[in-house]
């Protein structure tokens, strides 16, 4: 047997009263140590104190996988609780320092040390952890920490719903991010809600949508009449108002694309409107990729400025839809000019090439092959 023990959890273990020490002396004397002391892998004592101080030659069983040193008091913690003789003030002061180790352990680990780990570990229900991670070690008071409802991240809120519909039990999920079941009960009808709202929304919207344009798309491209105003000028050819009507940012904000769940879109832009451009993206319920540049022969050139020799098709998506070639797909390209505000052939050539279903181009002034075509002029 093993000499020299060390003692540095003795603090923690249950002293004897002078009639209990002597009973446990007699016992040995007359039977021997029948239960082994446990002790970790550096020889300190976890149980068994009071047996090693009446016999150094004891027999002892080493205990694995207890890696800190608060580990190691919550194992020593957690079978003095045990002991039949504890009185009731003794209890308590055991428990309270269970409350201290448990804080400790999840400072270290949240992620190891949920709620329902610390509750096998100490023998305790998941209500008393739940209060002593919630309780001021000094005055009994609930801690200074931010409102739950403030800390929760959007993202966080999400994995705690899909959790709780997935079946989890509510106990693990609140005790690994720290909240109570109720906080997850409240948080899961919430997300619940939000999405059935907007599911309706969706359904209203495409309903409406598809009175207007007829169906869904799975391409659509955009050239908006956007709000400018020509310049008046006493130059031929005069530039007074424009031939065809505008729509204000607020106007085309409020336009509802109609796209299918998975969609590519085309924004036809200037330089003048590629901030409103990515704006309306936003509104529109899409996400920016890239842009496609066309240059054109010639073009305006702004007094001290370089001549705008290009446009833009800004492409965004919705979902997650897929090109059917990428061969030969360039963001810039060469095309002649053509009539005031039309598109060049060359690119209504690539999408079609590069996607495929239902395809339509809004407020277009031709009709374009392999294109439905909506606005006043189509």
């Amino acid at each position: 047997m093993a000499q020299g023990f060390k003692t540095p959890y003795k603090d923690l273990a249950a002293t004897l009263s002078g009639d209990e020490r002597r009973s446990l002396e007699d016992d040995i004397a007359i039977h021997g140590v029948l239960q082994p002391i446990l002790v970790d892998e550096e020889d300190n004592i976890l149980d068994g104190h009071n047996r090693y101080s009446v016999c150094k030659d004891v027999p002892y069983r080493v205990v694995e996988g207890l890696t800190t040193d608060a580990h190691k008091r919550a194992f020593v913690l957690s079978h003095n609780l045990k002991r039949l003789h504890l009185t009731p003030e003794r209890k308590a002061e055991i428990r309270q320092r269970m409350q201290d180790v448990a804080r400790k352990l999840r400072e270290e680990d949240p992620k190891k040390w949920t709620q329902e780990q610390l509750g096998r570990l100490f023998g305790v229900s998941h209500q008393a952890v739940e209060k002593w991670l919630d309780i001021n070690n000094a005055t009994g008071c609930k801690a200074n920490k931010p409102d739950a409802r403030l800390s929760i991240p959007r993202e966080a809120k999400q994995e705690i719903f899909q959790r709780v519909d997935k079946g989890h039990k509510q106990s693990d999920i609140a005790a690994d991010f720290g909240i109570s079941q109720g906080r997850v009960s409240q948080i899961a009808r919430q997300v619940k809600a939000k999405k059935e709202a907007k599911r309706k929304i969706e359904e209203i919207t495409a309903n409406e949508v598809k009175q207007s344009f007829g169906k869904l798309y799975d391409v659509i491209v955009i050239d908006p009449p956007w709000p400018m105003e020509k310049i008046d000028r006493e130059v031929a050819p005069d530039q007074g108002g424009f031939d065809y009507p505008t729509m204000s940012e607020e106007e085309l904000s409020g336009m509802v694309m109609p796209a299918r769940a998975d969609c590519h879109l085309w924004l036809w832009t200037t330089q003048r409107f590629l901030p409103m451009s990515l704006r309306l993206l936003g509104e529109w319920g899409f996400k920016y990729v890239c842009a496609f540049v066309w240059h054109k022969p010639g073009g305006f050139q702004p007094i001290g400025l370089p001549q705008y020799n290009c446009e833009f098709a800004i492409y965004a998506r919705k979902g997650a839809p897929r090109f059917v070639d990428t061969k030969a797909f360039n963001s810039c390209f060469t095309a002649p000019r053509g009539r005031h505000s039309e598109k060049p052939e060359e690119f209504y050539d690539v999408v079609r090439r590069v996607t495929d279903g239902d395809r339509i181009d809004i407020f277009n002034r031709r009709s374009i092959d392999g294109f439905d075509v909506w606005g006043n002029e189509a």
